[in-house]
């Protein structure tokens, strides 16, 4: 709980903000175990953030192309986006639903928690989708984790133990 000072995104302080409220204004948080949303399928998911977002609802057709896209830079199986969010996802797809997420919401800023948890064999593939991401529209991250793996693939900019 904070009990004195502000956090400033644009100049306006997103603690006297609701959780839509900040992701509207560009906060992003992927949380260390991301809930299970069952009956919402992860295309529809992203489809109404992005709308929220955004303000306005993204065409159909490019919608569709942008999110094959992202998918198969993060070498997602393309039957995913039909599944429902998080429902029944290892711990790589938990991680790499954040990063399709990142990509496609593009947000001002992120906060990454325990993004390294996808696993050694996913570990690459999640870390160049956030750097890709993070290249693509230049926002910035603040990356929890306990293990110094991921900064093999991830170059941060300050290092705070």
């Amino acid at each position: 709980m904070v009990d004195s000072g502000e956090a400033l995104l644009d100049g306006k302080d997103i603690l006297k903000m609701t959780p839509d409220e900040r992701a509207k204004a560009g906060l992003f948080l992927a949380m260390q175990y991301p809930v299970e949303i069952p009956g919402v399928s992860m295309t529809n998911f992203l489809r109404t953030a992005k709308t929220e977002i955004d303000g306005e609802a993204p065409g159909i057709r490019q919608w569709a192309k942008d999110l094959s896209a992202a998918m198969k830079r993060l070498k997602m199986d393309p039957k995913f986006a039909s599944r429902s969010v998080n429902e029944g996802f290892s711990g790589g797809e938990k991680k790499r639903a954040e990063v399709l997420q990142l990509e496609l919401l593009k947000p001002k800023f992120a906060v990454l928690d325990e993004t390294d948890s996808a696993g050694r064999g996913r570990l690459r593939i999640v870390s160049e989708g956030v750097n890709r991401a993070k290249e693509a529209n230049q926002f910035g991250i603040l990356m929890v984790t306990h293990y110094t793996r991921i900064l093999k693939y991830i170059k941060p900019d300050i290092v705070h133990v």
